[in-house]
């Protein structure tokens, strides 16, 4: 999961949220504009399983999902422009307000349908429960999500798809050729220390060695094609980034790598390993 947010998340302290859920609650600071947020359900990215609304069965498209951030913030991936908005949760009951902006796609046929129908069982009060590894919201007049918890995806052995590049601290969107295409970079960390894959033009290899929160990347090996813009231009950014050591964190099924300069990209979990 980027999207429309959830705020001012109060104290989650529902026993049973944390009891069945297994963890226990990040707090911070106490007073106005408190944050405090249980990871139960926040830093989760959860997959949706089913939806129910005025008692019928929605279909849901493969790859929708919902998450709340640490800093309070709810999205929703639904396979066409998204649902997000500002939340306050106390205790089992979440509050869903104000709607933030996204993209206005028109959704042809199914993802149209459960796009419309998300976002209004997305709203007013719901119940939230965690059972299981299984999280479902339920509003007061009996719509509901029933969502499960993602595996969050390991480093090495996965394959990821660059889907933006950093520049300064900003990340932007992969640039689109004249057909509305963009460039596919992938990569794979493998168990011999290695990375793999492709830079949006030409395949690459190189010696990775991963220690803490860092990556070191030795000599890049790549064949040497030419190819039409914007591959090439996302090539030569990708290159820079794959240079001597860098530091990496995984936040469930995304990928963050960043120089010390603050030039990095991200990449998603689910490009086809090498």
């Amino acid at each position: 999961m980027r999207k429309q947010p959830l705020t001012n998340v109060t104290a989650l302290t529902t026993l049973a949220l944390i009891a069945l859920a297994g963890c226990g609650t990040d707090s911070g600071r106490e007073g106005a504009g408190e944050v405090r947020t249980d990871p139960s359900l926040t830093d989760v990215r959860w997959t949706i399983e089913s939806l129910n609304v005025d008692g019928k069965k929605i279909a849901v498209p493969a790859g929708a999902t919902f998450e709340i951030d640490s800093k309070g913030t709810a999205s929703a991936r639904t396979g066409c422009n998204g649902v997000a908005a500002k939340v306050t949760v106390d205790g089992d009951t979440i509050t869903v307000g104000e709607r933030l902006p996204t993209t206005l796609k028109g959704c042809p046929g199914m993802l149209g349908t459960f796009e419309e129908a998300l976002g209004g069982a997305f709203s007013g009060k719901l119940k939230a429960k965690v059972e299981d590894k299984k999280l479902t919201l339920t509003g007061a007049g009996g719509d509901s999500i029933a969502m499960s918890a993602e595996k969050p995806a390991p480093l090495v052995g996965t394959g990821w798809a660059v889907d933006s590049l950093v520049s300064d601290g900003t990340a932007r969107s992969l640039p689109k050729g004249k057909k509305g295409e963009t460039p596919k970079a992938t990569l794979t960390f493998a168990k011999d220390g290695t990375v793999s894959g492709n830079l949006g033009c030409n395949g690459f290899s190189a010696p990775a060695k991963v220690a803490g929160s860092t990556i070191t990347f030795g000599p890049l090996r790549a064949t040497r094609k030419l190819c039409p813009e914007p591959g090439m231009s996302v090539e030569r950014e990708l290159m820079k980034v794959l240079k001597g050591k860098v530091t990496y964190e995984v936040h469930h099924r995304e990928l963050t790598l960043r120089t010390a300069g603050g030039e990095g990209f991200n990449a998603g979990a689910g490009a086809p390993a090498k």
